[in-house]
């Protein structure tokens, strides 16, 4: 029963991603818009980690799963693609290492405030 409460949560935030990219006319992916709210959700106390943590862990292990699809469709406009495998190739490896640098930074500069924080507050 504590799954099936915690994947309601989950899947209502979700809804309401979908919601929000249906209302806001912008380029962002519904996905987005739930990760954002679940932020916000999780990050002013609406919603505590227990409510979501066994259902978010487990949806984490079977992720990989979910790439099968994008994998087999690859495979099957293989013919189209390998005409422009080189710049596909190229874009991939230079988006990789692009999103790599970001996280980091980002995560260094989160690091830097909490360490501020815990400085300040003891």
């Amino acid at each position: 029963m504590k799954f099936i409460k915690q994947f309601g949560i989950i899947l209502s935030v979700t809804f309401i991603g979908e919601i929000l990219r249906f209302l806001i006319p912008l380029p962002i992916p519904a996905s987005i818009y739930g990760l954002i709210i679940m932020l916000f959700v999780l990050k002013i106390g609406i919603v505590k980690l227990e409510h979501v943590k066994n259902s978010a862990g487990f949806l984490i292990e079977i992720m990989p799963l979910m790439f099968i699809p994008a994998a087999v469709g690859i495979l099957a406009s293989w013919e189209v693609l390998k005409k422009i495998y080189i710049p596909i190739i190229f874009i991939t490896i230079t988006t990789t290492i692009i999103v790599m640098v970001v996280t980091g930074r980002i995560t260094q500069y989160t690091i830097r405030i909490d360490k501020r924080k815990e400085k300040i507050h003891g």
